[in-house]
């Protein structure tokens, strides 16, 4: 594939990513509002959570091997399709029930955002250039985020907060155009034939289930930031909902930042004659050690001192998940990839699913700061999970197709 076309995808990518987390933040921005007009407690409100990260976490799994066998092109179109259908969906909400099924089924859309982002990166792109490439396609995530609050008081208020989930609905539409238009001149791809790799292969690597267990422990803490820091800040802090949208776009666009920076800084130190598990695992290192900052959030004494200091937690995760996720890349062969990242992505679910059921009884009975404290402690675990291997065969890196 010529360089400037895979890169005209990686950038369609890009905007998936953003997408994803757009239309899921809708939801956490307008969190407030919800939860007073259907009468929603924090309980309620995060078993409405728990219904998207539990299809999430089912269908990132499936959804990787959907890729595998499917291709990128054909299974991301399916996957944005579904997703924005169940955006729309939302509209029609009366209740937390059906808020609920609505989320179900956005989750199980979105689950195959993020092996297909990966994938084709990886697919895509040399192994000189695959770690920018990855955080890249990823690194739209933030972005979305970015975007979700202001752009969800805008909506609105000029539409009400039915039209704001209608509006991100129709971006899905028009991604998908452009989606299928990009393919337009290239070769015809058949669906990929998966060999013999399976779910069971992959498990019964002791790398993969590093990463797995791993992904199981720094997840909530990313979980716990998408779906609840603007009920903290209100109940907490005080603040309004526009003065919700004008801030909690900040961590968000450190993150984004930071994903694709540190995507090109492990590919220069790989370029210098770093291992790529080196390069990776020291930048997730530097991460790590920067992530207490999220207890002291809890201990601020201002709202934009809070603010700030989350946004240090999203910096470093922004160094992590792009040296994460491209760790998985150099650990399997390059058509293992969907289905080996959505099951680091099904391990980071059920962590989610597990600490969001937890995060609402204890936020009821004594605030955030617990959640605060638990969340300084997992990246450096994970670090360790990761790091402090026995002495082994190093996994061989697989060369992406330039």
């Amino acid at each position: 594939m010529p360089a400037h076309r895979a890169w005209i995808l990686c950038a369609l990518l890009f905007f998936a990513t953003a997408l994803s987390f757009l239309d899921r933040q809708v939801l956490s921005v307008l969190a407030p509002q919800l939860t007073r007009e259907f009468g929603m407690s924090n309980a309620e409100y995060s078993r409405v959570v728990f219904a998207f990260v539990a299809s999430y976490t089912l269908m990132f799994a499936f959804g990787g091997r959907m890729m595998d066998v499917l291709g990128t092109k054909l299974g991301l179109a399916l996957s944005v399709g579904v997703w924005s259908v169940a955006s729309a969906a939302h509209a029609l909400a009366t209740g937390p029930w059906m808020l609920g099924a609505a989320r179900l089924f956005l989750g199980i859309g979105e689950g195959a955002c993020f092996p297909a982002a990966t994938k084709g990166a990886v697919e895509w792109m040399p192994p000189e250039k695959r770690a920018l490439a990855v955080g890249f396609a990823n690194g739209g995530s933030a972005f979305g985020a970015v975007l979700a609050p202001p752009l969800t008081v805008w909506w609105t208020a000029i539409f009400g907060w039915r039209g704001a989930f209608v509006a991100t609905a129709l971006l899905g539409v028009l991604w998908l155009v452009l989606w299928l238009s990009a393919f337009r001149g290239l070769p015809r791809q058949e669906p990929p034939a998966v060999g013999r790799t399976s779910f069971a292969s992959l498990l019964a690597r002791p790398q993969m289930r590093r990463l797995m267990i791993a992904r199981f422990c720094f997840d909530p803490v990313f979980y716990f930031y998408m779906f609840w820091i603007p009920q903290y800040l209100s109940r907490e802090r005080g603040l309004s909902l526009a003065e919700i949208g004008s801030l909690t776009w900040i961590p968000f666009f450190a993150l984004g930042v930071t994903n694709i920076a540190a995507g090109r800084a492990s590919d220069i130190l790989v370029k210098r004659g770093w291992t790529p598990r080196r390069a990776r695992l020291t930048l997730m290192c530097v991460a790590a050690a920067l992530t207490p900052a999220s207890w002291l959030a809890s201990t601020a004494g201002t709202a934009g001192m809070a603010i700030g200091l989350m946004s240090v937690l999203m910096f470093a995760h922004g160094i992590w998940i792009a040296n994460y996720i491209t760790l998985i890349g150099d650990t399997v062969a390059p058509g293992e990839v969907g289905t080996a990242v959505g099951l680091t992505g099904t391990c980071g679910g059920l962590a989610g699913m597990v600490s969001n059921l937890v995060v609402g009884p204890v936020v009821d009975a004594t605030g955030f700061a617990p959640v605060f404290l638990v969340s300084a402690l997992l990246y450096p675990l994970a670090w360790l999970i990761l790091a402090l291997r026995r002495n082994g065969p190093q996994p061989q890196v697989v060369k992406g197709v330039a």
